[in-house]
């Protein structure tokens, strides 16, 4: 089986800073890695890289046997590469089904005229993803602002879907969220994984990294240190890892 993603020797330099170092990773069809490491070890460039914020110095990236060569994090949606950062990039003065297709959204023409928000067209296909991702906000009429921690991280995870994300990437998934919170996105990665999605994981959580990811990448200073099957490890390895103990 191809990996859907490989990066290769890619490397990033911010002046005489080298933030990402000659970084190898693979991520397969249906596999959740998570990406570990200290604050500065180079998490957050090597994905930016990925997304299309970051340029690399050196070193390739390759999604789905093809080179990608990134001028900006609309390339990289386009090619289905979606990034959930810790603010989910949400608006909340917005309802549930107008965030799924914030900038996306379609139109119908009144009296055959006029284009308006087709609102019914947003609600009813906003369900369907909802449903297939087995989530459940009761109203999708309810403003983001007015929805928890974790029904606005299944909403933002509800929009990738919707348009077809090949690769998820998820920054700090369940920081400050309550325990039960907690639960309710990783059940959520879970169903994810069981529908082939793949999906990169940054966290300090090691429970929810032990919990929901089959392979984790350990980075410091800026290169990966150690690659290990989460089944044949432990919390307590992989915090030598990190700390370089």
């Amino acid at each position: 089986m191809e990996p859907i993603l490989r990066v290769q020797n890619l490397t990033k330099r911010f002046g005489g800073l080298t933030a990402v170092d000659q970084v190898d990773m693979e991520v397969m069809p249906g596999e959740v890695v998570g990406l570990l490491g200290d604050n500065g070890a180079g998490k957050s460039t090597l994905i930016k890289m990925v997304s299309g914020v970051y340029h690399p110095d050196e070193g390739q990236i390759f999604f789905e046997g093809e080179e990608l060569r990134l001028g900006s994090p609309m390339d990289a949606l386009q090619r289905g590469i979606e990034t959930l950062y810790q603010d989910l990039a949400l608006a909340e003065n917005l309802n549930v089904y107008a965030n799924i297709f914030l900038g996306r959204e379609p139109t119908t023409r009144f009296l055959g005229l006029i284009p308006v928000l087709d609102h019914e067209h947003m609600h009813g296909e906003a369900k369907k993803v909802l449903e297939r991702l087995d989530i459940d906000i009761p109203s999708l009429r309810s403003k983001i602002k007015n929805l928890s921690g974790g029904q606005r991280q299944a909403v933002a995870i509800s929009r990738s879907i919707y348009w077809n994300a090949r690769l998820l990437i998820m920054d700090e998934p369940t920081a400050a969220l309550g325990v039960a919170e907690q639960k309710k996105v990783l059940d959520l990665v879970r169903t994810l994984r069981s529908q082939d999605i793949p999906i990169i994981i940054i966290s300090h959580q090691l429970y929810d990294i032990f919990a929901v990811c089959d392979r984790l990448v350990i980075m410091r200073r800026g290169k990966k240190v150690a690659e290990r099957r989460t089944k044949e490890t432990t919390p307590d390895e992989v915090v030598g890892l990190i700390i370089g103990s």
